[in-house]
């Protein structure tokens, strides 16, 4: 027990960020097209929707073409999996999640939030 406590005091000395509040740098690279999956473990990322852009990880803007989904947070949705970069099924549990996101109308607004 004193041996979990010491190493906890360590990383809280240290100032590790074991508990960032920051996106992992894999997902604020995310771009291109997505399929959205109909079972969870398929899914490549299991991602909340977010009511207010506040308080999500990325900012989605969707394309209606493909080929300019080029920027991180720039997606464009496909029916077909083997057309897909990745995959995404939406869960309804925020702490079931890998992030969140928020579907946003201005493309110049797509991509991580700081």
């Amino acid at each position: 027990m004193l041996y979990r406590l010491l190493i906890l005091f360590i990383v809280f000395i240290t100032g590790s960020d074991i508990y960032s509040a920051s996106p992992p740098a894999v997902i604020c690279e995310l771009k291109g097209t997505v399929y959205i999956e109909e079972f969870p473990e398929r899914a490549n990322f299991l991602i909340y929707e977010e009511d207010s852009e506040a308080f999500a990880d990325m900012l989605i803007y969707e394309m209606d073409n493909a080929l300019f989904a080029t920027k991180a947070g720039i997606w464009y949705f496909t029916d077909q999996k083997g057309f897909a970069d990745f995959s995404v099924y939406f869960v309804e549990s925020k702490g079931n999640s890998d992030f969140t996101v928020y579907f946003t109308s201005y493309e110049s607004l797509a991509g991580c939030s700081d």
